[in-house]
């Protein structure tokens, strides 16, 4: 058996799109994908708006909490997605990385929020088919 790749999502406050990403990520890779996320300055909750649009997917991010980005998460990953968090993020060779460019949902609407969760999933989905390719035609013996 092959190791599961690790994927770190990360955002400045790790309240909203980091969080929501990591939620698709784990709910949709059905444990097959070890899932982290941080922030560069963790806020002090989840976005309630973020959790609000997560739960209409039947994904409950309630329990999650802001976690301070650490060097050994993105030294054990072998996918960072950042978005939005600049320079803040350690580099080490080896590792992918990719930028997201989304919306900060801080302060926005559920109305406004559902089209960046839809951006995610979509995003997570993609991701999930390039780490996973086999592993949905794969048959038991």
């Amino acid at each position: 058996m092959t190791k599961k790749p690790t994927v770190l999502f990360v955002c400045v406050h790790n309240a909203g799109r980091s969080q929501m990403a990591a939620g698709f990520m784990k709910g949709l890779s059905g444990g097959r994908v070890d899932v982290m996320s941080g922030g560069s300055e963790p806020g002090s909750a989840i976005n309630p708006v973020a959790v609000a649009v997560m739960a209409e997917e039947g994904i409950d991010i309630t329990g999650n909490v802001p976690q301070l980005l650490t060097t050994d998460q993105v030294r054990e990953s072998d996918v960072v997605i950042t978005m939005g968090c600049g320079d803040a993020c350690p580099v080490f060779p080896g590792t992918r990385y990719e930028d997201w460019e989304l919306v900060d949902p801080a302060g926005k609407t559920l109305d406004e929020v559902r089209p960046i969760r839809d951006d995610i999933r979509g995003r997570v989905q993609a991701l999930l088919a390039e780490l996973l390719p086999a592993e949905a035609d794969e048959v038991l013996s």
